[in-house]
């Protein structure tokens, strides 16, 4: 995005949205929906990985699924932002699109876990929008991870065993949002991304289009 919009107010520079939580507690989901409502204003950090495809997933749309020996050349390579380890497979995410967007004034939402938050913060903190999702009971997230059914029950019990360590890094977000009831997690996370997009430090051109708001008519008629 220019310095300034076709209609003469000030542009931005985009924002990384990044929403964390436990897995089952609904970050995957809220991202989906929030790419849905916001449309061409959001896209989705499609991450690199080591772990199989699932039969519901798309490669290039989930994920861009890789084997080992693959992610490590890409890793060597420095070409990721952020990379992590989970539950024995590699997550990362490619850094020429992610600046590219930045760059452009577009929005990326990222759905990692606070491992690779952590490494972004280091990369580009002031882009950076954290939000932790956490699930209103230990037991409605067990009951979300079954129902899901997508895991073995040994893999359940290794979520669940994991789940109480991934949350205690809630104070390293900027917002945290309770996923009670879908609809309105969702309109939470919105209302976190509207705000930060008219954060003053992320807008271009903002000194000069004031200058014009309060410039006499002499100075106009310059």
């Amino acid at each position: 995005m220019s310095a300034t919009r076709n209609d003469g107010a000030p542009g931005r520079r985009g924002l990384l949205l990044v929403l964390s939580s436990p897995s089952g507690a609904g970050k995957t989901t809220i991202t989906r929906r929030l790419v849905e409502l916001e449309g061409d204003g959001l896209a989705i950090s499609v991450s690199h990985t080591t772990r199989p495809k699932r039969p519901d997933e798309i490669d290039g749309r989930d994920y861009h699924f890789v084997d080992q020996a693959g992610f490590a050349r890409l890793r060597e390579r420095g070409a990721f932002l952020e990379c992590a380890e989970v539950f024995s497979h590699w997550y990362g995410t490619a850094r020429d699109p992610v600046e590219s967007a930045l760059e452009a004034g577009r929005d990326v939402v990222f759905d990692i876990d606070w491992q690779g938050t952590q490494q972004l913060a280091e990369s580009v903190r002031g882009d950076l929008v954290r939000v932790f999702i956490l699930p209103p009971s230990l037991e409605a997230l067990e009951e979300r991870l079954k129902r899901r059914a997508q895991d073995s029950a040994a893999v359940v019990a290794q979520r669940m065993s994991r789940a109480g360590d991934e949350m205690r890094h809630y104070d390293e977000y900027d917002y945290v949002v309770v996923n009670t009831e879908l609809g309105q997690a969702v309109a939470d996370v919105q209302a976190i991304l509207r705000a930060e997009r008219l954060r003053r430090s992320r807008l271009r051109g903002l000194d000069a289009f004031v200058r014009g708001l309060t410039a006499g008519p002499e100075d106009q008629s310059d």
